[in-house]
This record gives C-alpha cells, structure tokens and sequence, in this order.
C-alpha cells in the first residue's frame, strides 16, 4: 500500500532514500563483467557481439542478421494500425517543431580594431542511439533520441536494441526509427552494443556520441566508455513528484502516480499534499486502479518500495522537499501552477495544471522525455539537439588589434613562465 507520513523530517529521509535507490551492493561486480564486455568488443569486433548477445538474449544471430533489412521495414508498417501510424507521424511533428526552435545559431560579432569573434556550432559526425527492450516496446524513446539528432544535421544516425522472440524488433520500434530518419537498426543490446557503437566492429560503425536510457549494464557501459564517446546522462530509473493541492482530483492524482510505477519495479512514484483527505482518497484509489492493472506485479512492487505520500503544512514546503528530490518528472496539480513554479528550482520537466499528466510530455507535446533522474535535475537537463552538436570559437586579430592587445598577452604569458607563447605575439608587432 501507498504510505502516507505528515512529518517533514522523515519526508526528507524517505525522499533521500528513494532518490539513492540505485545504488546497488553488487555493482562493483557488475561493472567488473561490463568491463569484460566492452574490451572483447574492442578486440573481437562481430564475434564478441554475437558471443554476448546469445549468451545474454538468447539470440542466435549470423552477421548478416545483426542489421534490419530494408523488407523487415516495409512489413512493419503493414503491422501495425493506422491509427498507431498516424499518431507517431503526429508525435514526430510536435517533437520536431519543439526541437527545431531550440536549435543553436552560429553568430559573429565584429568588434573594434577589426576583431572578429563568434561560436560555430556543427553535428557530430555519427550519433548512436540505444533503445531498450525487454519489459516494453518504446517507439516514443525512439523518436525522442532521433529527431533531435535529424534537426542537428547528424549525417549518420545508427540504431541499436535488442532483440525479441525469434530474433524481432517490435514493428512499432521499427516504423518510429524509420519515420524519424534512423540509418540504419542493429538487433543487438546490453553493454556490447554500446561497446559495438563506441569503438566499432566489421559492421556497425564506431559513433561520436551514445544517448538513449537502458538497464544497469548499459548505464556502467556509457559511464565506461565516455570519453571515448560522448554520451547524454547516466539514466536511472523513471520518477514522477506531484504537488497536489485541495482542488486536485484523487482519481486522476492516482492514475499519474501508477503510470510511472508501471513502468518499472524501482520506479518511484510520490505525492506531495497540503490536503490530508486528497491522500487518504488518493491512497485508496491506487489500490482501486491497481485491481485489474495488466502490470499488477510490478506496479505494486514500485508503489510498495518506492511511492510516498507525504502531507505537508504548505506549497512552500512542498516546493522545498521537491528540490531536495530533484525529480525527473514534476507535475503540479494545484490551483495556480505558475505561482508554484517561481519555486521550483530542480526537476527535468515540469507539467502544469490538472490538465496535464506526464504522459503528454512521454509521448507528443514536444520536449524530450529522456531526462536526468535520481537528483540528477539539479545539474543535468535533457536530451536536445544539443546533445547532438559541438561549437568551435571563432577568433580572428587585425594587426592593429594584436599590436594593441600585445602588452598585456606577453605579460601573462611570461608570468605563467611560457616565453614562446610571448614570443608568438612579440614577432608580429616588432
């Protein structure tokens, strides 16, 4: 059952122990074995992947099969309905036209004595996106790391996820990744396809930069190999905080609270309220909606472990112990949502009013769903086209400028005892 506890110093040690959830006992073992992984990919290229994927997914693939054939696209699309067509054209749409506005512009900016200064910006190369399978099929995750990497100009896109029954990808999956520009899809998961994507085998090609969310073993694979690659974030597991008021509906309160729980058995799902009633009634239709729920199991272990409802005496303090969490998703269901939101400080996206259930953002309103997680908010945001590209300084020095500026350059030069780097100035203003 949803626990329901009114002290605020307990609420912090709740919400700090549900934030450290993923701390686990034996990851010095498991980051161990993914160490393993990543380096016999390096050596082994194709060989390896295939080894780890039979030996971890149970597929027993050949190199020709590890890639998705232009056929195996086309049937998808007559797999699913055309309702699920046209609402992941719809949702590629709003991702795309909220992605396109948060595209960076070059700029330069002439200054005096012929300086020249700007910022260039220019996509990686090759972008590789991880998308996971194993509990559910995520198209959504699909267009939100690819469209993103489309409106960045990234001129080689490359997909891997893991294989189903009988070596398949969910067709859904399929048509997201073809409907949002994708490459080219690799059936391979766990820590060698990010070890297949970061140093490249015969076959899929070595990428500049790793996004998209997976299991514990693919966390500790991006964390390992960054630096040879660029990743986006080290992704936990799912979070929803709501701050709820005396006009939220209990129903509806409930609902968003068990769609982040069935996500996951560590998702975390917690309500934060100045009204003890809308708990009590909260708490009791969890347990209603929870009665035929397909992902019972599951849901109820999240909500057993890690949901929370906390009663606290304001807004303000509601505000306080939700920026203590951090949390990925903030929904505020209270009467006047953009006064609240003046003290919101920390979360990865903020959903406002009662219209408004995270789902939106999960699927169509536009920003992307790939967040920080378990506190990461608080200096982390999320994925964009950003993500995607580089910028370069641009500098250019007249004479005149140089000659002007050159005094002070060989000063701190000399004072940082690098004479070469005085004499690079000195000589041309002799």
């Amino acid at each position: 059952m949803l626990r329901i506890i009114t002290q605020q110093t307990e609420a912090q040690t709740e919400l700090r122990r549900i934030s450290d959830r993923t701390h686990d006992d034996q990851i010095q073992a498991k980051e161990t074995l993914v160490r393993e992984v990543l380096e016999k990919v390096k050596r082994q290229g194709n060989k390896a992947v295939l080894e780890y994927t039979e030996m971890f997914d149970q597929a027993r693939l050949t190199v020709s099969e590890m890639r998705v054939s232009g056929s195996e696209l086309d049937a998808a699309y007559q797999k699913i309905s055309p309702e699920l067509l046209e609402a992941i054209q719809l949702a590629c749409r709003q991702i795309e036209a909220f992605h396109k506005q948060r595209l960076p512009k070059s700029w330069v900016q002439f200054g005096e004595d012929d300086v020249v200064l700007g910022k260039r910006y220019t996509p990686v190369d090759r972008a590789g996106l991880y998308i996971p399978g194993g509990r559910a099929s995520y198209p959504s995750t699909v267009l939100m790391n690819a469209i993103p990497a489309k409106v960045a100009k990234v001129p080689r896109i490359v997909m891997v996820t893991p294989p189903g029954l009988e070596q398949k990808i969910n067709p859904a999956v399929l048509v997201a990744a073809s409907e949002a520009g994708v490459d080219e899809i690799y059936r391979v998961g766990g820590a060698q396809a990010i070890a297949a994507l970061a140093y490249g085998t015969e076959t899929i090609p070595q990428v500049d930069v790793i996004t998209g969310p997976g299991n514990i073993y693919v966390t500790l694979a991006k964390k390992l190999v960054y630096g040879t690659v660029g990743i986006d974030s080290l992704a936990g597991p799912s979070e929803v905080l709501i701050i709820a008021d005396s006009e939220a509906n209990p129903v509806h309160v409930a609902a968003d609270l068990l769609a982040q729980a069935e996500h996951d058995p560590m998702a975390a799902a917690i309500l934060l309220t100045t009204d003890g009633k809308l708990a009590e009634k909260v708490q009791k239709e969890v347990e209603a909606q929870l009665q035929n729920h397909p992902r019972r199991l599951l849901t109820e272990k999240a909500i057993a472990h890690y949901g929370l409802i906390v009663v606290v005496s304001s807004l303000e303090m509601a505000a306080e112990l939700s920026n203590l969490f951090a949390p990925e998703h903030l929904e505020l269901e209270v009467s006047a949502p953009w006064a609240i939101l003046e003290l919101i400080r920390h979360a990865g996206a903020i959903f406002l009013g009662n219209s408004t259930p995270e789902a939106v953002g999960d699927y169509l309103a536009g920003p992307n769903h790939t967040l920080p997680t378990s506190g990461a908010a608080r200096y982390a945001s999320a994925l964009g086209v950003e993500t995607f590209l580089k910028h370069s300084s641009l500098i250019q020095y007249s004479p005149r400028a140089l000659k002007k500026m050159s005094k002070a350059i060989e000063t701190l030069a000399m004072a940082e005892g690098l004479p070469s780097h005085a004499a690079s100035v000195r000589l041309r203003t002799q």
